[in-house]
């Protein structure tokens, strides 16, 4: 919106709860956003920057009458409040004097009082419609260490309190909230009405970005995480932007999908095969295309010569020994199978025809090396005599591929509306949402790359190299399939 519009968007974060403070998801955050693509430049704030203004703005509510301190318990408000069909009621404190209203709150600034002893309170109404209204709390007592103001107080305000005064002093005009946040405008606004803020911001709410087979609630990824279901919050399969990034997904699609979705106003669910629609587009453009073997099957070219290596398009190196996708040979294939299978003639990737003479099995009658002959004359995928097998295969030498850890994502809930049924989210988990092959083969050249790094393994997907790899030993992700194989496996029920 800030560029949009010839702004400038800040970063601030709400510190008003010193326990829940943790610098681990601090720095996520900021290297989250700079990953997206957006830097705030020196407008980095946090709310805890102007605790001494709030601190004096809440004193001058209470000098006002529009605040006094209250020594009902947090279940004693809650009931005192009402609910959504019944109004609240005024509690027996409601009436302190100006006087002993600001002794009280100053000696909750010196510490004079244990934690939850006492709050300080708006006075705008409890038989407001709207619940927020109902004299919310604006400061409670809590003796602990800061990160930021160390041991400076032991008061702290609230977030419908801090927030739109901050957006005040930092000059905001447009304070951009999720639709939960729509019930707390009018307070917003009211705290903006009745202090002597330096400018005017006002809240706008739009909705969040729902996807399907995805949760938003931190709630529930936090279990997740706590229960070990998930590597981390990174995992690939969670719906965080340290997660997307890990499994792949480049900014620029991320970019580009909130763009084409744009901004709404009422509660939607976007399909999740459009958000990879965009990482595919940008991919496809900007991935380098690769070849490996994730369940391989050994090919033997029983005519080439022995010893004998050369390049395939100046890079890959071509033996008498190869692996190939194991899906890509059956011994009695059905009609449309058009790939390798005994005494059928196929075109290897830019390399020559083979043609499968003989299927070697093990003593469970699985199948576990093919013998072939290889037509010399078709070096480079074409034949002289113009003949043209109907399948090109994918392959690596087996003398000079590495051994790789190839892990195979897929949606992390196995419905596209998880818990819409009101019942256990976790029971709705998609118990093959990650698959991991240890056996797979992967081109001489892939590995030692940074983690982070994209490519296509041909006719496989969009692979990622993850942060666990070694030089030893590399680990994909895989990002996204060439195509979206969930939805035809959907289709066909």
């Amino acid at each position: 919106m800030a560029q949009q519009f010839g702004g400038r968007t800040h970063l601030r974060f709400d510190d008003t709860n010193p326990t829940k403070e943790e610098q681990e998801y601090i720095d996520s955050i900021k290297e989250d956003v700079r990953w997206l693509g957006f830097d705030w430049g020196k407008h980095l704030y946090h709310a805890s920057d102007y605790f001494d203004q709030l601190y004096e703005w809440a004193e001058l509510l209470v000098q006002k009458g529009l605040a006094y301190v209250d020594d009902l318990t947090a279940d004693q408000i809650r009931a005192y409040r009402g609910t959504l069909t019944e109004p609240g009621k005024e509690g027996p404190f409601r009436d302190r004097t100006v006087e002993e209203n600001l002794d009280l709150f100053r000696r909750m600034r010196k510490g004079e009082f244990p934690d939850g002893a006492r709050v300080l309170r708006a006075k705008i109404d409890m038989a407001a419609p709207n619940i927020n209204l109902r004299d919310p709390v604006m400061y409670r007592i809590l003796h602990a260490r800061h990160p930021m103001t160390g041991d400076k107080w032991c008061v702290y305000p609230s977030y419908d309190y801090a927030h739109g005064q901050s957006d005040a002093i930092e000059g905001i005009t447009h304070s951009l909230c999720t639709l939960e946040f729509e019930d707390h405008r009018p307070l917003y606004d009211w705290f903006i009405e009745h202090l002597p803020v330096p400018s005017r911001p006002r809240q706008y709410e739009f909705a969040r970005l729902n996807l399907t087979y995805t949760v938003l609630s931190k709630r529930f990824l936090l279990r997740l995480v706590n229960e070990g279901r998930v590597r981390g919050w990174d995992d690939p399969r969670m719906p965080t932007i340290s997660g997307l990034r890990r499994r792949g997904f480049p900014a620029e699609a991320l970019r580009q999908f909130a763009e084409r979705i744009g901004v709404a106003k009422r509660e939607s669910v976007n399909e999740y095969a459009a958000l990879e629609h965009e990482v595919r587009d940008v991919l496809n453009r900007t991935s380098p295309r690769r070849m490996a073997a994730l369940r391989p099957l050994r090919v033997v070219l029983t005519n080439y010569p022995e010893g004998q290596v050369e390049e395939i398009e100046g890079m890959v190196p071509f033996a008498r020994e190869l692996w190939i996708e194991g899906d890509d040979f059956l011994e009695d294939p059905p009609k449309k199978f058009f790939r390798l299978a005994p005494g059928r003639e196929v075109r290897l990737r830019a390399a020559y025809f083979i043609t499968c003479q003989e299927a070697i099995k093990d003593e469970a009658g699985q199948v576990i090396e093919l013998r072939c002959t290889y037509d010399p004359a078709t070096r480079g995928g074409s034949a002289p005599d113009g003949r043209s097998p109907k399948a090109t295969l994918h392959w690596v030498s087996a003398r000079h591929a590495r051994a790789a850890e190839v892990r195979l994502y897929d949606h992390l809930f196995a419905k596209a509306d998880p818990g819409a049924d009101g019942g256990d989210l976790m029971a709705d988990l998609n118990p093959k949402s990650e698959e991991v092959l240890t056996g797979a083969w992967v081109e001489p050249g892939l590995v030692g790359l940074p983690a982070g790094t994209h490519v296509q393994f041909e006719r496989l997907g969009y692979f990622c190299v993850d942060r666990d790899s070694t030089a030893e030993r590399p680990v994909f992700n895989r990002t996204v399939t060439l195509r979206d194989i969930w939805a035809k496996l959907q289709a066909k029920g």
